[in-house]
Order: structure tokens, then C-alpha cells, then sequence
């Protein structure tokens, strides 16, 4: 395992072309770019590893990522995502192929396995809806006209200001006609069968919103990217931010840990550097942010700097809500358990939007979903290291207002009752996973609950956030959600400019590395 270098003040010694704050995937992939055409690049992480959503952790004989879970297209080399996974790894970075059923949605009265390629969850569904065929086809079709007309709409963002404002009504408008529905507006007008739409959607948790508030852009996107599979790298999710690093670090970039930024500095309405906790200054030509939208302006920017324009655009979006996460370890090979690698998601009903408003008034009311994945059998690299055991996660939906009473208190001193909480959660989590993965009770020796408070602590979402920005349909015609910002020489990069998602916040550093650098870098691709 990669380790970094913490942050000396010997980093002020340099200026650098391009400052960047957070080394998630956007930030990497800016990174790397910039590193690759010439730039001088300095990335600061606050955490003590490289990658956030890409790091894993350990504890004995486990490891776990903390939020890489599947994604596609990448086993296609002539894909786009690969051919740019690969440029910025140097093509180091490999990918473990999962099994054909990448995802089962499961129901109380019946199971419905997503299975690759695309012609084959097509043909599965009309099985399971065999009265529903006009619907299942035109529903594949919209999809696919949903990602074909966000191709223009994403590439805006990279113009320079005056074309983008002029190009933006011809480039976006065909894209708004599926991103201003919600995704259950789309589905309901296809068909009326309540258990289809509620299969169709057994992937909402992958963006966070349940049918009735997700834009159907969104959703289309979600079920667009896994239908030829889905994959995991080699070597876990850490593996990403390990060959990255390499790469930058080799085009003479410089990546620091423990690396925690208090201000962007902003003179004459122009960025000039970062202020670092400890009081040192770092300057240079361009400051990116990583850290989400929310957290750069609420945070790294002084209020009085923030126009009241900008303000007011700010207020339009909102943030996610939050989740916890259960990691589990089995002392048993998956082979001896019988294990597969198909991620399951599991519902109460098929009402989503039902299960998650009973929910949010009722946290005793059941989970309106819960997703398990099986990190370790993905990796077929997993025995190296770790032969013998197996990693299991188990993922449902939370509040930030759940913990109001422990969000003063530090990291692993929060007290007996805020242990005790996380044992009766863990318990109600275990008891449906005892349920649906069957032979493991004897196996498992590990549990260890991630709540809002480290999501904050950790991967510093202030409150605890999932994904960044909510995908409702109001969040896609904000057309301030660009690289480029309204204070000179400040960019933005990660999901919060374009999506959810690994691949989408790798390609918002492409974004980001095209609009510093006034050019298309698309093209470095081929």
C-alpha cells in the first residue's frame, strides 16, 4: 500500500502553476492532465491518504472500500472512461471484470437479476413483464436518447464564458427535455404498472434520490452505464488513486497528506494561493477546488468576496442526505461460503419514494433500502493478500439530524450512547443481511458501523453528505455548476459539476483541464 507525504512548509519554498484542494477522482484527474501537458501541480489532501471516495482502510485481515462499488463500461478498452482512466494511470491501472448478474433487486415477494450484456436485460424484463414489451423498449429508448443529447450539454461547461453563454440554449435543449422530468413523471407515462417502475428504479440508491424527486437524466445515466457490466479495479478501489499519483508524480507534480487548506486567497477578486491551517501561504497561477461547491464557498471563501449573484445561486441547490455504512469482515474464502459477487439491493416495498418518506419521519419505520456489496469477491487480485477472508458491506440511508447530539464531540470519543446506537443499527442491518446472504453466521468476525459523523470527519462533507448535490431536475439547469467560477483564476472540479459518480467526476477533471487550458482536451484520447 501507497504512502504519501504529509505537508512540510518546505512546499512554500515553490509557486506553483495550478493548486489543487482534495485529490478525490476530479481532483487526480485535473491533476493529471495538467501534470501531463507541462503544469506545475501541487495537490492538498486533508486526509491522511490520497483518493477520497477512492481510498479503502484496513483492519486485520480486511479491507474495505469506503466508496467504489462498481462501474462500467471500463472493461470496453475503445471506451471512453478507459481511454482516459488509462492515460491519466498510465495504464497501470486494471480492472477485475464482475460476474454477468451485477445487480439483483429484491422485493418481499420476488427477486429481479440485472444481468449484462444490454440485450439481455432487455429480454429478462420482458420475461418478468411480459405484457409490458411496448414500455420496456421505449423505456431503453429514452435512455439512450438521454445520453446522447448530454453529450453537448456537459461540453459546454468547458467553453470559454462568451461561447458558452451563447452555444448553452442549442447545446442544452434537447438534454432538458429528459433532465426537467423526474424519472417516476417518464416512467408513469410509459406504463402503469407500479412493480415495473418499481424494478426499473431498483438502482436509485446509486444517486441518492427515489423516483419521485431523481431527474429521469439522472436515473438514465445510472442504468445506461451498467448494462454491458460492471467491474472493480485490481487491487481494490485504492488502486486508482495509487497509479494516478504515480503518474503525476512522475510528470513532476507533488501530492501532500495531512495537507488541510483554511482559505483560498483572493486578492482583487482574483485567486492568488491557499492559506494552509497552520498559517502558510502557497501560491500560484490557478486554484481548483475538489471539495464540492458547497464547501469551497461556505468554508474556503470569505462571505463579503461571494457576489450576491452568486449567492443567490447557491441557494437554488441543496445537498444530499446521508448514509451509514456497515463493514464486515467473514474469517471464511467466498468460494467455501458459496458467495457471488452480484450486488443486491433490498426494499420493503415497491413504492420507493413511500419507503423513504416513512422513513425520514420514522427512523424505526424499515429501511427504505439496503444495498450489499461484496467488495472482495470482485477483486481477482483479493487472494494475494487477504486469502481465506472475505469483505462484505452493507449501505442504507440516514440523516445528519440523527447525530445532532454527538456532532460536537471527536472521532472515537463520542460515548457509551452513541456506541450503543450503532450497536442496535448494526443489529437491525445484520438481521437483513442474515436474511439474504445465506451460511455466513458462523463466519462473521468483524463489524464496524460508518455513520454522518465520519462521512464529515473523514471525507469532510459538513453534513455528512452522500453525493455531493441532490440530481433533481432543478439541479441541471443551474448553469453556474461549470469549472470556471465567477472569481478570476478559480475553477471547480468533482461530481458537483457534472454527476454522481467515479466516471462522471473523472470527467469533470477533464472538463476542468480543458477549460484552464482553453482547449479540448478531449483529443489527448486518441
Amino acid at each position: 500500500m501507497k504512502k504519501w507525504s504529509s505537508y512540510s512548509s518546505d512546499l512554500t519554498n515553490d509557486f506553483y502553476d495550478i493548486i489543487i484542494i482534495g485529490s478525490g477522482i476530479g481532483g487526480l484527474t485535473t491533476g493529471a492532465l495538467l501534470a501531463l501537458r507541462g503544469k506545475k501541480v501541487l495537490i492538498l489532501e486533508k486526509h491522511f491518504k490520497i483518493g477520497g471516495w477512492t481510498h479503502t482502510f484496513k483492519r486485520s485481515n480486511y479491507e474495505w472500500d469506503v466508496g467504489i462499488h462498481y462501474i462500467g463500461e471500463v472493461h470496453k478498452k475503445w471506451a471512453v472512461s478507459r481511454r482516459l482512466f488509462d492515460l491519466i494511470s498510465d495504464k497501470k491501472l486494471e480492472w477485475s471484470k464482475m460476474d454477468e448478474n451485477y445487480d439483483r433487486i429484491i422485493f418481499p415477494d420476488q427477486s429481479y437479476n440485472f444481468v449484462e450484456p444490454r440485450q439481455r436485460f432487455i429480454d429478462d424484463m420482458i420475461k418478468y413483464f411480459p405484457k409490458e414489451e411496448k414500455a420496456i423498449l421505449k423505456y431503453i429508448k429514452l435512455v439512450d436518447g438521454t445520453i446522447t443529447s448530454a453529450r453537448p450539454y456537459f461540453a459546454n461547461k468547458a467553453m470559454q464564458p462568451l461561447l458558452g453563454r451563447i452555444t448553452h440554449p442549442f447545446m442544452s435543449k434537447k438534454f432538458f427535455q429528459f433532465s426537467d422530468r423526474t424519472t417516476y413523471d417518464v416512467l408513469s407515462s410509459l406504463t402503469s404498472n407500479k412493480k415495473l417502475i418499481g424494478v426499473l428504479t431498483g438502482q436509485w440508491g446509486d444517486y441518492g434520490l427515489p423516483p419521485k424527486r431523481s431527474s429521469f437524466a439522472m436515473h438514465a445515466f445510472v442504468a445506461k452505464h451498467y448494462l454491458d457490466g460492471a467491474n472493480y479495479p485490481t487491487g481494490s478501489s485504492r488502486r486508482i488513486a495509487e497509479t494516478i499519483s504515480d503518474n503525476i508524480e512522475k510528470h513532476g507534480g507533488t501530492l501532500a497528506v495531512n495537507a488541510s487548506v483554511k482559505k483560498i486567497i483572493i486578492k482583487s477578486g482574483r485567486s492568488i494561493g491557499v492559506l494552509m491551517e497552520n498559517g502558510d501561504e502557497l501560491y500560484s497561477d490557478i486554484v481548483v477546488s475538489n471539495t464540492g461547491i458547497m464547501n469551497t464557498f461556505e468554508n474556503l471563501i470569505s462571505n463579503e468576496i461571494i457576489s450576491q449573484k452568486y449567492q443567490n445561486q447557491l441557494n437554488l441547490i441543496q445537498k444530499t442526505e446521508s448514509y451509514v455504512c456497515l463493514h464486515i469482515g467473514l474469517k471464511r474464502a467466498f468460494e467455501e461460503l458459496n458467495l457471488k459477487n452480484t450486488n443486491l439491493w433490498i426494499y420493503p416495498d415497491y413504492d420507493h419514494d413511500l419507503n423513504v418518506g416513512k422513513y425520514m419521519d420514522d427512523q424505526n419505520a424499515p429501511f427504505p433500502v439496503l444495498y450489499i456489496s461484496f467488495p472482495s469477491i470482485k477483486d481477482s487480485s483479493w487472494d494475494e493478500q487477504h486469502k481465506g477472508f472475505t469483505t462484505v458491506e452493507a449501505i442504507t440511508m440516514s440523516r445528519w439530524k440523527w447525530y445532532d447530539n454527538w456532532s460536537s464531540l471527536s472521532w472515537k470519543n463520542r460515548g457509551e450512547e452513541y456506541e450503543s446506537y450503532k450497536r442496535q443499527l448494526t443489529k437491525r442491518i445484520m438481521e437483513i443481511v442474515y436474511k439474504n446472504v445465506n451460511g455466513i453466521n458462523d463466519s462473521v468476525d468483524h463489524l464496524e458501523l460508518s455513520t454522518p459523523l465520519t462521512v464529515r470527519d473523514l471525507a469532510n462533507y459538513q453534513n455528512g453528505e452522500m453525493y455531493g448535490l441532490d440530481h433533481n431536475p432543478k439541479r441541471f439547469r443551474q448553469k453556474f455548476l461549470r469549472p470556471r467560477t465567477d472569481i478570476k483564476n478559480l475553477f471547480l472540479t468533482g461530481q458537483d459539476i457534472t454527476t454522481v459518480g467515479v466516471t462522471s467526476a473523472l470527467f469533470s477533471g477533464l472538463l476542468t483541464a480543458s477549460s484552464i487550458e482553453k482547449k479540448n482536451l478531449y483529443k489527448m484520447l486518441k
